[in-house]
């Protein structure tokens, strides 16, 4: 078996995938060919995707969706709309407006942002499991998928490796990593994770995460923000207020078996008090998780313990 690796530039950050197969140039290659399909389905910001062709639809029709599309909508919906959660998939009109991480990011006025939460209520996310429809009831209402999507693909590309008997497998499409299989490059089989340091620049770790058939799937708000009117913003927003998440917990890292778990409780979980994350993580069997302060202090929950060690200040 050979061990091969590629990069992609897209969804708006470099994708890193490395394969053990017979023929991993065929595997790799039809691995990208769906990545642009995924890209195409899922994007907020490409008007051509299927889903901006949904949210061109709010307030006037139905759509038909892909069963994929409609899986993600749902599962979406769903944790939109628990207790506490900080995801909610209906902020796109939002995140539209702000547009951090992109040239014409801007700080949109109070009275804007007070408008647009108008139009951000899950509940108003009409599916229809019989037909396969998404129906967005009002106007100028628009699913973003930006907080769950990467994992989900991830999950689809795993998959598929699986399928096609790839023996192992790393996806990392920016800060969302998936291994399945065992790692060559250690005697204990486990791959070795970087958790970046979000004080430094990039390539610092704050600790080394090992990890087995599972995701590592990190939120950080170092990572895109916007500088204006004497002020810094970062692209986390708080679905109830509209502003980027006030928090003192400024990287989280969501450990799952199942890639999209991992995306959705980091989302869920982000801009609340680090006492309210580490007690989920700790409660929960599914989910492991890194918090890194703005201090720089680091806090994991028990479940990872003996799988983290800790770099030391230099």
């Amino acid at each position: 078996m050979q061990q091969k690796r590629t990069s992609i530039r897209m969804m708006g950050t470099i994708i890193d995938l490395m394969v053990e197969h017979d023929s991993p140039d065929a595997i790799l290659a039809e691995a990208t060919k769906r990545l642009r399909i995924y890209e195409q389905r899922f994007s907020a910001n490409d008007p051509k995707s299927e889903l901006m062709q949904l949210n061109q639809l709010a307030g006037k029709a139905p759509l038909v969706v892909h069963p994929d599309l409609f899986h993600l909508i749902k599962l979406g919906k769903s944790h939109s709309l628990a207790p506490g959660s900080q995801l909610n998939i209906a902020i796109g009109p939002l995140v539209q407006s702000w547009r951090i991480g992109f040239a014409d990011a801007k700080v949109p006025s109070a009275q804007d942002i007070q408008q647009l939460l108008q139009i951000t209520d899950p509940n108003k996310i009409l599916l229809s499991e019989k037909d396969q429809t998404v129906f967005l009831q009002q106007a100028g209402m628009a699913i973003d998928l930006g907080a769950v999507a990467k994992g989900y693909i991830s999950d689809l590309l795993t998959a598929y490796f699986k399928e096609a008997g790839v023996a192992s497998a790393l996806i990392n499409l920016g800060g969302n990593v998936v291994v399945f299989g065992t790692s060559r490059n250690h005697e204990d089989s486990y791959w070795r994770i970087g958790i970046q340091n979000p004080l430094l620049p990039r390539a610092h770790y704050s600790a080394v995460l090992k990890i087995q058939n599972q995701s590592a799937v990190t939120s950080g708000v170092y990572e895109r923000q916007l500088e204006a009117q004497g002020k810094h913003y970062h692209h986390i927003l708080d679905p109830k207020t509209g502003y980027p998440a006030e928090t003192d917990v400024i990287s989280l890292t969501v450990v799952a078996d199942d890639s999209v778990d991992g995306e959705i409780w980091t989302t869920r979980l982000f801009g609340q008090p680090a006492d309210v994350i580490l007690a989920t993580l700790d409660q929960s069997e599914t989910i492991d998780g890194i918090l890194i302060m703005k201090d720089g202090s680091l806090i994991c929950s028990k479940g990872l313990e003996n799988r983290l060690k800790r770099k030391q200040p230099a």
